[in-house]
Parts: C-alpha cells; sequence; structure tokens
C-alpha cells in the first residue's frame, strides 16, 4: 500500500486480526480506497491483557503499525474492522474506541465517512451483530456510516461473506483465503468509502 504524506488526506483502515484473515480484508480494502485516488493508512490495535491492559511491545513484530489517537482524529474516513467474539467485536479494538472520549467532545470525527468489516470462521457466527456493533461508537462520534448497496453485483450471488452492513468473510469455507465475491466486496467498500471522504473533504474545505 502507498505512504501518504502526513498533510495529504488519508482513509484510516483499523483493525485487529488474530489470525490474519481480517488483515487480509484490510489490504483488499485499502487497494479499493486507491482505485478511488485516495490515500490509505493501515492500523492496528495491540491484544489485551486478562485486566484489560495493552500486553503487546509498542512496537508490532509485523505488519500494519500500532494506531494513535492522532492516526483516528486527523483521518478523512474510516474503515473499522475486528472479527467476530460471540456477536460483538474483539475486545483489543473496544478497548482502543473507549479510549476517544475526548475526540467526541471535540467532534473531531463528525461529519467523516465511515465502514465496517468482519469476518467469522462459522457461516451463522454473528457477522451483522458485530458489524452494527462496531457502528455503535462512529454513529456517537457522529460519523456517516456507509454499507455496501445491492447494486453491487457479488452482494447478490455470494456463497460466503458479504452484506449490506459491511463487508465480512467467512473462513470455515475458504481454506484458499477470501473468495472471489468477498475480494470484490472488500474493493467496493473501500473505494466507495475512499470517494465519501473525497467529496466530503472537499465540501468541509
Amino acid at each position: 500500500m502507498t505512504s501518504p504524506k502526513a498533510t495529504e488526506p488519508y482513509v484510516l483502515i483499523l483493525y485487529y486480526s488474530r489470525s490474519g484473515t481480517t488483515a487480509s480484508m484490510a489490504a483488499e480494502l485499502a487497494r479499493g480506497v486507491e482505485q478511488a485516488g485516495g490515500n490509505a493508512r493501515l492500523r492496528t490495535v495491540p491484544s489485551v491483557s486478562p485486566d484489560t491492559e495493552a500486553s503487546l511491545p509498542p512496537v508490532p513484530d509485523a505488519g500494519a503499525p500500532y494506531c494513535t489517537k492522532d492516526d483516528l482524529r486527523h483521518c478523512a474516513g474510516l474503515l473499522l474492522g475486528s472479527p467476530t467474539r460471540f456477536g460483538n467485536m474483539a475486545s483489543p479494538l473496544r478497548h482502543f474506541l473507549d479510549q476517544t472520549s475526548d475526540m467526541w467532545l471535540d467532534g473531531s470525527l463528525t461529519g467523516k465517512p465511515a465502514a465496517v468489516f468482519t469476518s467469522t470462521g462459522s457461516l451463522h457466527g454473528g457477522q451483522e451483530t458485530t458489524l452494527i456493533s462496531m457502528m455503535l461508537p462512529l454513529l456517537h462520534h457522529g460519523m456517516l456510516i456507509a454499507g455496501i448497496p445491492y447494486s453491487e453485483a457479488a452482494l447478490m450471488h455470494t456463497t460466503t461473506g458479504g452484506t449490506p452492513y459491511g463487508a465480512s468473510h467467512w473462513s470455515g469455507n475458504s481454506a484458499g483465503g477470501l473468495s472471489e465475491d468477498e475480494i470484490k466486496l472488500c474493493r467496493a467498500l473501500g473505494q466507495r468509502v475512499g470517494n465519501l471522504a473525497q467529496q466530503l473533504g472537499e465540501n468541509r474545505g
């Protein structure tokens, strides 16, 4: 993925991934943002220990860097992703979002576009409730939620992941990784948020 300059608008793709599947989705979403002519900034969050404190070193061994609050504060748009944990987002991502009250108070994210994505190991593993759970704090922040419209053909015939609430992946039936439809829907959602970020940014400017 391209590395946007600090002064260039970017769409933040913030996710937690344990097995690598959600990270694979994030990479496809980034390609969609770039297809829209935007900059994608991939960031993750550390795991948390049983006492809910961040438990990993300050710099990850591999993959995307850990997200800072400034990464979130200054984004032009947001794509938020998590594997499903009992129909909800994973606790490391929730732990990060719980620390953003200052952004809620000053309206840093108000009026910016956002979308969500998830992955599950089972077909009926709570994808839609997980996607909705990630939308709730974004709505409190005043963000504008984008889904995937049924004008995306892959949403009509996918037999793996894909919902109108956001991109999704079903790993239980795909040893080879993301399906073709899942890739198309990830890229379509990234492209949609990328386009919205540019249009809304121009209006704010």
